[in-house]
């Protein structure tokens, strides 16, 4: 009985972490997109967007829209 327990336990375990994991790596491709998109826009655009470390978070934490929210900042003349 206490192996079917264990079992058991060892399966959900597998079933949590791969669900884990799937989350991950879309947060670890959206980010890396999001610094993708950056450095673009400051390397190929000729955006003067200062690479700082406020914006470096703002665009690996929101990743997509964290690097277009501050590409439309710099272009409103509000920030960055």
């Amino acid at each position: 009985m206490l192996d079917i327990i264990i079992l058991l336990a060892a399966v959900l375990a597998v079933i949590a972490v791969y669900y884990f994991l799937k989350t991950v790596k879309h947060l670890i491709v959206n980010t890396v997109l999001g610094l993708i998109i950056l450095a673009l826009s400051k390397f190929v655009f000729g955006m003067g967007i200062k690479i700082t470390t406020t914006v470096i978070l703002i665009s690996a934490i929101g990743g997509v829209p964290g690097a277009l929210l501050v590409i439309l900042l710099h272009l409103m003349g509000v920030a960055f």
